[in-house]
């Protein structure tokens, strides 16, 4: 699913996502905290837990691992015109917090 809008992508295609692929929240167990900046951006929480699973709008306190991005090349990575490994070494893809859990995040989003 092609997203217009980061709104767009955390409201509709995250939590197909999330269903289609439940089988992977066991592998992956974090707390997500997606900071996007620019005009569409906003911040939004994922959590990828077995016993919780879910997004929602807003920040998190108990967030594992922190992605921060613009709010258009957020919308090129999700949409598979630029790879998250090309846009975290060009610097359009910060993370904070564990870096092994960002590596995880493929395992849903692939």
């Amino acid at each position: 699913m092609s997203a217009e809008s980061t709104r767009d992508y955390f409201e509709k295609a995250v939590p197909e996502l999330i269903r289609e692929k439940a089988a992977v929240l066991g592998e992956i167990d974090a707390i997500y905290e997606f900071q996007i900046t620019g005009d569409s951006g906003g911040t939004w929480t994922l959590r990828l837990k077995m016993e919780n699973a879910g997004v929602e709008e807003g920040a998190s306190d108990a967030a594992d691992c922190t992605i921060i991005m613009e709010d258009q090349a957020f919308i090129k990575m999700v949409n598979g015109d630029i790879s998250p490994q090309l846009a975290f070494l060009n610097g359009q893809l910060k993370v904070t917090g564990n870096m092994g859990l960002a590596l995880k995040l493929t395992n849903l989003f692939n």
